[in-house]
């Protein structure tokens, strides 16, 4: 159904006429998905430029604990392993991303690898790879799939290791020299 006029869909539009407090604001944004707090602190002063109310927000935030940043980074951290299988080094970038504090990174990632190891993840993205890969593989190809390993956060050193253990890439990879470790 198609709405006819702007009057129609007017009233149910919320929080349209009275501006919303940071604190409401930031249920809102906390109701969508989650942040780390440094994360919500830039939202909300984005939000809110000259408010001293963003200060008392976050502490209240952090008080009944929807902003904890250990539980963010083990929950994302975690995901990321289990959903996008990404290894150490792109899932600390990500964190970083999200302004998560540092003391809360290595934790977040010894835990996020302790239910899949980070080799285990590496062989298994690896032999995903394979099977739309064809063959045989030539030395760029080899290449393009260490490239695309180490953007997904695996170290150089473990994916020659892995794509070595593999008999139909071995003959190619002995040949090659291991890719360069990229850092960000």
């Amino acid at each position: 159904m198609r709405w006819k006029s702007p009057a129609r869909w007017k009233g149910l539009r919320t929080g349209k006429g009275t501006p919303l407090s940071p604190l409401a604001a930031a249920l809102r944004l906390l109701a969508r998905r989650p942040y780390s707090v440094a994360e919500m602190r830039r939202a909300l002063e984005k939000r809110y430029p000259q408010s001293s109310e963003v200060g008392t927000t976050i502490a209240r935030l952090r008080e009944i604990h929807y902003l904890d940043d250990k539980k963010f980074a083990e929950h994302y951290a975690s995901s990321l392993v289990r959903n996008r299988a990404f290894g150490r080094q792109r899932i600390r970038r990500e964190l970083k991303a999200k302004l998560v504090d540092y003391r809360h990174i290595e934790p977040a990632l010894d835990q996020a690898f302790t239910e899949t190891g980070e080799r285990e993840l590496l062989e298994q993205t690896l032999a995903k790879k394979l099977r739309t890969l064809r063959l045989p593989l030539t030395p760029t190809k080899l290449a393009s799939l260490c490239q695309s390993l180490m953007r997904r956060g695996f170290r150089a050193e473990d994916i020659f290791k892995a794509v070595r253990a593999h008999p139909e890439l071995r003959t190619v990879a002995e040949d090659a020299s291991p890719p360069e470790e990229e850092n960000f």
